[in-house]
């Protein structure tokens, strides 16, 4: 049902990869530097010879199958060695938006391979290697049909550089580092060498504080000092305890030497904690980004299982949000956030949790906020956040308005057929057959509008409250749940088809539901009736009011 309002999601798209220009080089006695500044992203294909490609704060020894991918904006010199001469192919990466209708409020991705800021060096890929000659030879196509085939050749190439940076973290000597640093993360508090993570790690302290660094961009010690620090922010900003029970709680023999620490990584004391609002702030999951864009705050990032997000009303799509995949490798998660300068993270354990993770694996980055996911209801979470980063009063004041639509949309449905009835929101996934109590379209029918669950369900919202999120039930209980009228909502399985319905639907337990024989079922968008977050909320009321005023 779409009642002529504005959807709540919008999209995130990537660009569209452009090959700007690809070039090939050959190193001679009386020229054997070539200087790259581009301002696009720039891949150097080692094709012969041998040599060195050197930034400002990097070196990488190059030989045949060698690969470098250069960020945009990174001077960059080539140095061929007069014994084995180089010639590489220079392949210029830029990218574009999307066409899209102008009243789209879709937003463009950041591309992993064309808006990178890291250098990634891979040391033998031939087969990149040869696509990038194919696609020099072929630079000029003489038909339609080569030209397709260079965007495939490019786009393969594009193709091998993503699978390779992910390739990156799946090394058993990484494991074993990982083992080290997630001893640090969870034992931070307690007196830890780099003697204790080295042997955690298998390896010698030398070679240990190498890769620490190659893993994480810090040494150990910072990486504790990280820890620590932001552990004392995270118990600042809820107010637990005086500065020396901080101290002792994440570490340090004093409040003295935790100031020591704190203003050598912060700039400020822990009594000046924190000096400004947060502007830099990343969300694990969409839920949070609403409440963030309420706010005012624009996440950085956002680690998201979709490729949607919440967009607000008269806000318009950012172009500088970074979406992240939640599922990616830790060492990916942290790379980004370091990169994208996060001053604090907001997630749910639960969220967390799901992926493997929790918030010791994020708190070198920053202090993590965590804001319990099913123990609280919307509006707690919208405060919880507005608290941390300090729009508490923007938080109330926007409350405040929906308070006063809620009671207007009140007065209007009660007024309504609905209101003399029981309503059962009744939801159908591929695996399950649920009954949703006071989360999602069930805050709104219970809590915002007052209308009357089933007796079973009324119970338990009288028991949990806004913890209620759903009972699952057999098809054989369909008649103990089902009320005056059916709100359905079927989940759609991994092909987007809905067909698994239909067992519901046609069986005669269906058939003999009072509400099913009087025609009173309303098969309602997931969509549009799921979300549980402010933006969501607000305008499932208002389809709710048009739902119900409209039954004769």
């Amino acid at each position: 049902m779409n009642n002529g309002m504005n959807s709540e999601w919008a999209e995130s798209r990537f660009p569209l990869y452009t090959a700007d220009s690809i070039h090939s080089l050959y190193s001679t006695s009386s020229l054997p530097m070539y200087r790259i500044n581009e301002n696009v992203s720039v891949l150097i294909a080692v094709a012969g010879g041998q040599g060195t490609l050197k930034t400002d704060d990097q070196s990488c020894e190059l030989a045949e199958g060698s690969v470098v991918l250069l960020p945009a904006n990174s001077p960059a010199a080539l140095l061929a060695n007069p014994a084995q001469p180089l010639h590489v192919y220079k392949l210029a990466i830029g990218t574009r938006e999307q066409a899209r209708p102008e009243q789209s409020d879709a937003m463009m991705r950041r591309s992993e391979v064309a808006a990178n800021s890291s250098l990634y060096f891979f040391p033998y890929e031939p087969s990149i290697v040869a696509h990038m000659e194919e696609l020099y030879v072929h630079r000029s196509p003489e038909n339609e049909a080569r030209h397709v085939r260079n965007q495939i050749v490019f786009h393969h190439i594009l193709l091998l550089c993503l699978e390779r940076q992910e390739s990156r973290y799946a090394s058993s000597e990484q494991l074993s580092m990982e083992r080290s640093i997630a001893y640090a993360e969870n034992h931070f508090s307690d007196k830890i060498t780099r003697e204790q993570l080295a042997e955690l790690a298998g390896v010698s302290q030398s070679h240990y504080s190498i890769l620490f660094k190659q893993l994480t961009g810090f040494t150990p010690n910072e990486y504790l000092s990280r820890l620590r620090v932001h552990r004392a922010m995270e118990l600042l900003l809820h107010g637990s305890g005086t500065l020396r029970e901080i101290a002792l709680k994440v570490g340090y023999k004093d409040e003295f030497y935790l100031s020591r620490r704190f203003k050598q990584q912060t700039g400020a004391s822990p009594s000046a904690y924190p000096r400004t609002p947060f502007k830099r702030v990343a969300v694990w999951l969409t839920p949070y980004a609403s409440h963030l864009l309420l706010l005012g705050v624009e996440p950085a990032v956002i680690l998201s299982d979709n490729n949607e997000y919440v967009s607000t009303a008269d806000v318009q799509p950012s172009q500088t949000m970074r979406f992240m995949n939640a599922d990616s490798s830790v060492e990916q998660v942290r790379s980004v956030l370091l990169d994208s300068g996060i001053e604090l993270i907001i997630a749910a354990s639960l969220h967390l949790n799901h992926f493997g993770l929790n918030a010791g694996h994020l708190r070198a980055v920053a202090p993590v906020v965590d804001i319990s996911w099913m123990e609280l209801g919307w509006k707690e979470h919208l405060r919880l956040i507005a608290k941390a980063i300090q729009r508490s009063d923007r938080a109330e004041q926007w409350l405040s308005e929906f308070e006063r639509e809620e009671q207007a949309a009140r007065a209007k449905v009660q007024q309504s057929q609905a209101a003399k009835e029981t309503i059962t929101i009744l939801v159908v996934k591929p695996e399950s057959l649920l009954v949703y109590g006071t989360r999602n379209v069930g805050y709104v029918l219970y809590q915002s509008l007052g209308l009357q669950p089933p007796a079973r369900i009324k119970q338990e919202i009288e028991r949990l409250g806004d913890q209620l999120h759903s009972i699952p039930i057999a098809l054989s209980e369909l008649a103990d749940y089902a009320g005056d009228r059916l709100l359905v909502i079927a989940f759609p399985d991994v092909k987007g088809s809905t067909a698994h319905s239909e067992a519901i639907f046609s069986s005669v337990y269906w058939d003999e539901l009072p509400a099913v024989r009087r025609n009173q079922v309303h098969h309602l968008e997931m969509d549009e009736w799921v979300p549980y977050n402010p933006v969501s909320i607000r305008l499932q009321l208002q389809r709710a009011v048009a739902l119900f005023t409209s039954i004769q």
